[in-house]
C-alpha cells in the first residue's frame, strides 16, 4: 500500500528567491510546522525558519500558508492543503532575511513607539487598585492578549502601501494603554497614535481582525483610539 504524501512548496532565498517543492509523508494530526520541520530534517537541512513553543503560545512560527498569514503550529495540514499541495512563504510586509525568516525590527520599533508604559506610581508604592468592571478596564482587557506574532501586520493592506503606518498591533497596544488607569502617559500615547502613520491611516478593512490567531480586534481598538482622540481635540487636551 502506497503511503499518502503531500507536496509542500517552501520559499527559498530572499526577495529574489524561488519556491522549492518537496514531497513528504502525510501524517495524522500533522501541522504545517510539522511539515516544514520534516522538510528541514529530511530534504533541506539549510532551510531557515523560526519556532519555539510549538503550542500556540509564542507566535514565532508565523508564516504565510497558501497566501494567508497563520501560526503554523496551530494550522493542520488537512485543513489547508489544496489538492494535496501547501505553499509556505515568509510573512508579508516584513523584510526577508532568508527562506521563511523575516526581520521583525520595524514591527517592534513601531510597537515600542506607542507601546511604552509609564506608571502613575513609584516602584515602592502599593499596586494600584483597578476596577475590573469599569468600561475602560473592559476595553483594555479585550485587547491585552496580543503576543506580537505580527500576523495582523502581515495581513494589513495599509502597511503594504504605506510603510510609515504603525500597524494593527502597535495601535492595539496603544488602545490598551489609553484605557489603563495605571498609565501616566495615556494622553501622550493617544497623540502619538493619532500622528503621522497612526490610526487615521487605517481603512477599517478588518483583515487584521480576521487573521488574528487569538481572536483580537485591532480594528475595534483603532476605532476606539479615533473616538478618544476626537474627544481630546474637542476638550482641548
Amino acid at each position: 500500500m502506497t503511503e499518502p504524501t503531500i507536496d509542500i512548496r517552501v520559499w527559498r532565498g530572499t526577495d529574489q528567491g524561488h519556491f522549492e517543492s518537496h514531497r513528504i509523508p502525510a501524517r495524522e494530526n500533522q501541522t504545517v510546522l510539522d511539515a516544514v520541520t520534516e522538510v528541514q530534517r529530511s530534504h533541506a537541512p539549510d532551510l531557515a525558519y523560526r519556532f519555539a513553543c510549538r503550542v500556540g503560545v509564542c507566535g514565532s512560527c508565523a508564516m504565510t500558508v497558501n497566501g494567508r498569514p497563520r501560526w503554523t503550529c496551530r494550522t493542520h495540514v488537512k485543513r489547508v492543503a489544496d489538492a494535496g499541495v501547501i505553499t509556505v512563504e515568509p510573512l508579508r510586509n516584513l523584510p526577508r532575511i532568508r527562506d521563511l525568516v523575516c526581520d521583525m525590527s520595524d514591527f517592534f520599533e513601531k510597537w515600542g513607539r506607542v507601546g511604552t508604559f509609564e506608571g502613575t506610581e513609584s516602584r515602592d508604592a502599593r499596586p494600584a487598585r483597578i476596577d475590573a468592571s469599569s468600561r475602560e478596564r473592559r476595553a483594555a482587557d479585550a485587547a491585552v492578549q496580543c503576543i506580537n506574532c505580527a500576523v495582523c501586520y502581515a495581513a494589513c493592506d495599509v502597511v503594504s502601501w504605506d510603510p510609515s503606518y504603525l500597524g494593527p498591533a502597535a495601535l492595539n497596544r496603544a488602545w490598551t494603554l489609553a484605557n489603563d488607569a495605571r498609565a501616566a502617559n495615556a494622553k501622550t500615547v493617544r497623540r502619538e497614535a493619532l500622528g503621522a502613520g497612526g490610526c487615521g491611516s487605517c481603512h477599517s478593512h478588518g483583515a487584521c481582525m480576521a487573521a488574528c490567531p487569538v481572536g483580537l480586534s485591532p480594528t475595534r481598538s483603532i476605532a476606539g483610539l479615533k473616538r478618544q482622540s476626537l474627544l481630546d481635540l474637542l476638550g482641548g487636551g
